[in-house]
């Protein structure tokens, strides 16, 4: 593919031990995108070394090697600083590009001058629509809901028993706005970023794409969702070596986005409420891990 013919975007990769799956993505993203930018958090997998040896030299990708793990959202301001291009497509490792589906991200966000940032149809490997990539934003009360399984009644009352997993809803036909869509893909308008601010650094891992889309919508830029623009994510290649570890941040993420945004919103009962749930999800979370590892290490080992 010559040079013209590649979208005026660059694209960040925030790297953390994805392994071959981090050289799948770039060699997709290089393809398509007129600029890539690898930020390496202190991996200590073979994944540079993979990607260095299938991409020995390339103007247009740019390595940044990290020797700590400073987190997703603090890797993508690093990776933004570096951008040059007009669009910016924070794209995590583990997720790689179809033959076309930057470019159709690019035609919606170039349509309307309002439009502040796209997201794609995310799939499984089995082809399976993968939950995140079109969603509601999980206010207290639909976390509530969520939590306790009262997304059922949502046939009853609707309105008031709203699931925000919206690929539980049938695939629209054409591009359509919703209120969030997940961080493994985000085609971002350089201008919007500028309007609204950076990734918000406290956040570790988890909600920090849910708290740019917050602030996206609070300064009035359009969300939308593409569903012809096919990409496949492996969801959790980068997170299964460190469970705890990943689920306390995830956890925390959470905290910290209902206490930012919805803290002087909601009644305290309801946000103390929603603060036990996440902790005993937390606890729950954390003890079937543990037998989970206990049951790996006792079973017979057959020769």
């Amino acid at each position: 593919m010559h040079t013209s013919e590649h979208a005026p975007v660059s694209v960040v990769v925030v790297n953390h031990n994805a392994d071959l799956l981090l050289t799948a993505c770039i060699l997709a993203a290089l393809e398509q995108a007129k600029q890539v930018i690898v930020v390496d958090n202190a991996s200590s997998d073979s994944s540079l070394a993979n990607l260095n040896t299938r991409v020995p030299e390339e103007a247009r990708l740019h390595i940044i090697r990290l020797s700590k793990n400073v987190g997703f959202a603090a890797g993508c301001n690093l990776g933004y600083q570096e951008a040059t291009s007009p669009y910016i497509l924070f794209l995590n490792p583990d997720c790689i590009l179809s033959t076309g589906s930057l470019q159709r991200m690019v035609q919606v966000l170039e349509s309307d001058p309002h439009i502040g940032m796209v997201g794609g149809y995310l799939i499984n490997p089995d082809g399976s629509e993968q939950g995140g990539g079109r969603r509601a934003i999980p206010s207290p009360w639909r976390a509530f809901v969520r939590a306790f399984g009262l997304y059922y009644l949502a046939r009853y009352w609707p309105q008031l028993f709203f699931d925000f997993h919206l690929d539980k809803q049938p695939l629209p036909q054409y591009p359509i706005e919703v209120e969030a869509i997940s961080g493994a893909l985000m085609l971002v308008r350089r201008e919007a970023i500028d309007d609204v601010g950076s990734w918000d650094e406290d956040y570790f891992l988890h909600c920090e794409d849910l708290d740019w889309c917050m602030r996206f919508k609070q300064k009035n830029w359009k969300i939308l969702f593409v569903p012809n623009a096919l990409v496949t994510h492996f969801q959790g290649t980068c997170s299964r070596a460190r469970p705890f570890f990943v689920t306390w941040h995830k956890h925390k993420g959470m905290l910290r986005f209902y206490r930012k945004f919805f803290q002087r919103r909601y009644p305290r009962a309801l946000m103390v409420l929603v603060t036990f749930a996440i902790w005993l999800r937390f606890g729950i979370t954390v003890i079937r891990y543990s037998l989970k590892n206990c049951y790996k290490l006792l079973k017979p080992k057959h020769e």
